[in-house]
């Protein structure tokens, strides 16, 4: 019988690269998770892993077992959902992972609802952006994650992973507040010539900016950049920047700054997803459910 934890190993180490990556992950120490592979060759009798340089590589025998061991990881957490759902409390634990706008937006409501409903169930919440928090949910990091997609662009796909709406928010042109001697700004070709704030290269969120800019036919200069999005504001009300902002970052702030319409009136999508395998987890759906209802309560308090 092949031990379950070793195969684990395995499955970590074809995901994370290094022995010392997946002892960090699973607070192993490089050592034992050498010792732990080593032992798992002797139970199968044939090499696992070979030495390229100073990393390791998965022999072809390696990658069927990290096949099997999914599947075996994905059965076993649907039995702990069934066994969980079977019970007539909610308890557990849900590690989020969360992007910013959604974590100052959404989650102070959805843990004081959390709290008075499931008192049982213990959130840990982890700022991750999008893209880096859905792989890390795959890999089992996090139980869940709230992610966005913009329009025209699709978030990395994981088949072991669902993915259920939660939300939408208008994407405007975010200006500095009127002032004498400042030109009047209208729309986005109004800001060619003007300094832009953005996110850093690779987010989802700086690509479609920058292709909007490039659809009016200029090039934004990008004078600063950061994933702080409350930075962000900080810049365009002092007159500083401009940048393309979803409305959920006012959400609970009042803000000095100009909000312009788009062309088309474009919409960020905001989401969750988990492993279909534990999707079930009675604590899961509850964090689910009350995650909908204090975004429910955030559109409210918009239109209003």
């Amino acid at each position: 019988m092949l031990d379950v934890r070793r195969l684990r190993l395995l499955r970590e180490l074809s995901i994370r690269g290094t022995l010392a990556e997946v002892a960090e992950a699973l607070q192993y120490s490089p050592s034992s998770v050498s010792q732990q592979l080593a032992l798992l060759e002797k139970e199968v009798g044939v090499e696992l892993l070979r030495k390229t340089g100073r990393r390791v590589q998965l022999t072809p025998q390696a990658e069927v077992l990290v096949a099997h061991t999914a599947q075996l990881l994905e059965t076993m957490e649907q039995a702990e959902a069934d066994l969980a759902a079977s019970l007539t409390t909610v308890t557990g634990t849900v590690r989020i992972a969360v992007f910013q706008s959604a974590a100052l937006a959404l989650m102070p409501d959805t843990l004081t609802r959390m709290a008075a409903r499931y008192p049982e169930v213990r959130i840990e919440m982890i700022q991750r952006e999008p893209e880096t928090a859905l792989h890390e949910t795959w890999a089992r990091d996090f139980d869940l994650v709230i992610a966005e997609q913009y329009p025209g662009h699709a978030a990395p796909r994981y088949p072991e992973l669902d993915k259920v709406k939660l939300t939408t928010d208008a994407i405007r042109l975010a200006v500095p507040p009127p002032s004498p001697g400042r030109p009047a700004i209208r729309s986005l070709a109004d800001t060619a010539e003007l300094s832009w704030v953005m996110e850093p290269r690779g987010a989802a969120s700086r690509h479609w900016a920058e292709q909007a800019c490039r659809s009016e036919g200029f090039e934004p200069d990008v004078r600063f950049e950061t994933a702080d999005l409350q930075a962000q504001a900080r810049l365009i009300e002092s007159g500083n920047a401009v940048a393309l902002m979803p409305d959920l970052v006012w959400t609970g702030r009042g803000t000095t700054a100009q909000l312009l319409e788009l062309p088309g009136k474009p919409h960020r999508t905001i989401f969750t997803s988990v492993r279909r395998s534990s999707a079930q987890r009675p604590a899961i759906l509850a964090a689910r459910e009350t995650l909908a209802a204090a975004a429910a309560a955030v559109a409210t308090d918009d239109a209003g």
